[in-house]
């Protein structure tokens, strides 16, 4: 265990997470006297990252970027879920105020909200919200059920929860009117291994609705 892990587990978590935030800024200051004030000018990111709430996958990290770069929303299992006024309101300010040029819809093997979703357990109040993964699960069931390895079963519907959260990305009136008003924008699928650091692309970029089944194409 790292002296800065024991730190926080065994010590005063809450003074040191802001002991922590003072030696960020004296970090980056030595870095880039003019960092903070450059930062507050405002931001322009070209990304729209939609991952899990798992403390262990943070966007900017795991990319190497730097804050500004890439804007932010997180839930259980990272869903894009039509009904979701928190999600869209992200997803339509990015879109149509900061102008990101791409949506990442970005998993994780491993991914414990997946994991409660194939159960037939009950949690709480989340089970609302895993339902939606059970769908999921439904749609591509034939081929699930048949992987007798748990852990092989939740990797493959992780895959599976992120290719169909991408494809309802791209069914919202957001992104689609994005795309008729000829504003560029690329809609993609990652998994992330948390055992490797390594992100798989999913291979399902969407640029327009083309490949879309025409009942949920606008026009």
């Amino acid at each position: 265990m790292s002296a800065k892990t024991e730190n926080l587990t065994n010590g005063d978590l809450y003074s040191s997470l802001l002991d922590g935030n003072k030696q960020f800024v004296e970090d980056a200051l030595k870095l880039d006297p003019e960092y903070f004030e450059d930062l507050a000018k405002g931001q322009s990111p070209p990304v729209l990252w939609i991952g899990c709430a798992d403390s262990r996958v943070p966007a900017n990290q795991i990319t190497n970027t730097a804050p500004g770069q890439i804007f932010v929303h997180r839930n259980i299992a990272n869903m894009v879920i039509h009904s979701d006024m928190n999600m869209l309101s992200v997803l339509d300010y990015a879109v149509n105020v900061l102008k990101v040029k791409h949506v990442i819809v970005t998993g994780h093997y491993g991914c414990g909200g997946i994991i409660a979703a194939i159960s037939n357990k009950q949690f709480g109040l989340i089970d609302n919200w895993l339902s939606h993964i059970k769908d999921v699960y439904r749609l591509h069931a034939k081929e699930l059920d048949i992987i007798t390895d748990m852990d092989e079963r939740c990797d493959r519907m992780v895959e599976y929860n992120v290719i169909e959260n991408v494809y309802n990305l791209c069914k919202t009136t957001i992104v689609q009117n994005a795309w008729q008003n000829g504003q560029p924008l690329g809609v993609h699928g990652w998994v992330y291994s948390l055992k490797t650091g390594i992100i798989t692309d999913m291979k399902v970029s969407a640029y327009d609705n083309a490949n879309m089944e025409s009942v949920f194409r606008f026009e």
